[in-house]
C-alpha cells in the first residue's frame, strides 16, 4: 500500500508487484465519517485481482479534518444539506482530478470506481461527469442527494428532517446530483447497486426511480 498527495488529496493507492502499466484503475471510496484507511481490505482484495486500486480522504475525512467523527455525523445528520451536500460535490470534483493523476501515473485501459454509501454516492455523481468512467458498483448508496424518505440509523421509524442547504451546498446539487442530471448518463456507464430490501436509511427505490422518464 503506498501513499501519495495529489494537490491537498492525501491518496493510497494499492497493487501487486507484477501490475504494470495498462489495465484496469478502480477509485473505492470510503463511507460518511470513514477514510481511506477504512477501505484498505477492499483496496487489497482488488489489488489481488490485478486491479490497480486507490482510495482517498473525502473533503473534511481523513487526513483532511481535525474534527472527532462523532461530532461531524452528529453535523451531518443534524443539518443533512447544509453540511453533506457540500461533502458530496467537493469530493466528486476531488475524484475528477485524482482520476486525471492516476491516468497520467499509471496510464490504464479502463477506469471503473465505487464505494460504500457516500463512498457511493460520489462514485455515481463522477460517472455523471467523467465520461472516463466506463463502470459503477455503489453499495448501499443512492443517486438522489435529496434522499427521500432517510431515517435515523437507531432510529428506522424517525424520518430525517434534513434542512436546507447553503448556497454553496446548493451549487453542488444544482450540478452534480446524479438524479436530476439524467441526461449526463444518457452514454450508458453501466451502474450497479448493492441495496438492502429493508434498509429505511438508504431507500431502495431511489435507485429504481434512477432511469430515464
Amino acid at each position: 500500500m503506498d501513499a501519495a498527495q495529489v494537490d491537498d488529496i492525501p491518496v493510497l493507492v494499492a497493487r501487486s508487484s507484477g501490475t504494470g502499466f495498462g489495465g484496469r484503475l478502480t477509485l473505492w471510496m470510503h463511507f460518511l465519517g470513514g477514510s481511506k484507511e477504512a477501505v484498505v481490505p477492499f483496496l487489497s482484495r482488488l489489488a489481488e485481482a490485478g486491479v490497480t486500486a486507490l482510495s482517498f480522504d473525502a473533503w473534511q475525512h481523513g487526513q483532511r479534518t481535525d474534527e472527532p467523527v462523532d461530532q461531524r455525523m452528529a453535523r451531518a445528520f443534524g443539518q443533512f444539506r447544509l453540511n453533506v451536500w457540500p461533502i458530496l460535490g467537493h469530493t466528486t470534483l476531488d475524484a475528477v482530478r485524482v482520476l486525471d493523476w492516476a491516468v497520467e501515473r499509471f496510464k490504464p485501459d479502463e477506469l471503473v470506481a465505487g464505494g460504500v454509501s457516500m463512498g457511493g454516492d460520489v462514485s455515481i455523481a463522477l460517472a455523471g461527469i467523467d465520461e472516463r468512467v466506463s463502470r459503477i458498483a455503489a453499495m448501499i448508496a443512492t443517486p438522489d442527494w435529496t434522499r427521500p424518505k432517510m431515517t435515523l440509523l437507531d432510529d428506522p421509524e424517525t424520518v430525517i428532517e434534513q434542512g436546507e442547504p447553503s448556497p454553496y451546498g446548493q451549487w453542488m446539487f444544482d450540478h452534480l446530483n446524479p438524479m436530476t442530471h439524467l441526461d449526463s448518463f444518457a452514454r450508458g456507464p453501466a451502474i450497479t447497486f448493492e441495496l438492502a430490501g429493508d434498509d429505511l436509511h438508504i431507500n431502495g427505490e431511489n435507485a429504481v426511480a434512477f432511469k430515464p422518464r
